[in-house]
């Protein structure tokens, strides 16, 4: 009898939220279906040196977002589009900069997501309130609806399929574009490669944009993944292991969020921050714990 009221406190914790809201669950879904395409998506990010790149695809949203809610209002469509045109937009003009410029890709991608930012603010600023502001920048995973629900879900789908079936070409393209391009005799395929994975960035930005704003949306897709190649060393698992921390940091974010409070797509990043920290210091490769172990044997080395 004395164990009853802990296994009661803990299905209240970790169950009855879920079983008592919708909104709880389908928020639940969302932060899965989100890990499911954000694991090998962060991977391939990670591997490819885009990561400060996929932060500044994420505020490059808001201008498109921004213009879309002025002239339909809420609309799930239309601030979709909307976000996934000035995004693409962002992206071909950096790498127009880039190619026909000396100015390098990332320097470019900075410039103009500093001016996609600070134009989609001041589009919100001045025809919207404080409160639509807030929404488009840091999102609300608990008021997903049925809508966006199933444009996550059919981002998450779509991107996994196209994932499966380049997947191959896109890891050698990280690793040696030589090769690949010996092998596809010169055919340009890295190129189309890079923008076929520049596509699958945006659309998975824009489904992480429905549920955590613009500016919390590559949480998600980059944490786990750095923190992630703190424990794996083969490609698939590290992808794997990526989306498995998602999903957890999704799970225990909105816990964290319902019991104490606190704004829910904030929790789940700080908690996937936690993670990464966590596995910087005690990771099994790339981390501080296994820097120490190999010192020793470095140093008896002859």
């Amino acid at each position: 009898m004395a164990d009853a009221p802990a296994a009661f406190s803990l299905h209240a914790f970790f169950i009855q939220p879920f079983a008592e809201f919708g909104f709880m669950r389908r928020a639940l879904v969302a932060c899965l279906a989100l890990a499911l395409s954000s694991g090998p998506v962060g991977t391939l990010l990670v591997l490819r040196r885009m990561s400060l790149v996929g932060d500044a695809m994420a505020h490059a949203l808001l201008p498109g977002a921004a213009l879309a809610f002025i002239f339909f209002g809420l609309s799930l469509g239309a601030m979709s589009l909307g976000a996934f045109a000035a995004a693409l937009l962002v992206a071909a003009l950096a790498g127009g900069v880039a190619r026909f410029t000396r100015q390098r890709e990332d320097a470019s991608f900075a410039a103009f997501y500093l001016i996609a930012l600070a134009a989609g603010v001041m589009l919100m600023s001045t025809h919207g309130s404080s409160v639509d502001l807030m929404r488009v920048l840091f999102g609300s995973v608990l008021a997903v609806d049925d809508a966006a629900l199933l444009l996550v879900a059919g981002v998450a789908s779509v991107s996994l399929l196209v994932l499966a079936a380049v997947w191959r070409p896109l890891v050698v393209e990280c690793f040696d574009p030589g090769f690949l391009r010996m092998v596809t005799q010169g055919r340009g395929l890295g190129g189309w490669l890079h923008q076929l994975f520049l596509v699958l960035l945006v659309a998975n930005l824009v489904a992480g944009f429905q549920a955590m704003g613009t500016l919390m949306a590559v949480g998600l897709l980059m944490l786990p993944a750095i923190a992630a190649r703190c424990w794996a060393q083969d490609l698939t698992h590290i992808a794997l292991l990526a989306s498995a921390l998602a999903a957890a940091c999704g799970y225990g974010g909105l816990l964290l969020s319902f019991h104490a409070g606190l704004p829910s797509g904030p929790a789940i990043v700080l908690l996937a921050g936690a993670v990464y920290v966590v596995s910087l210091c005690l990771g099994s490769r790339d981390s501080l714990r296994s820097r120490r172990a190999r010192a020793p044997l470095q140093g008896s080395m002859p």
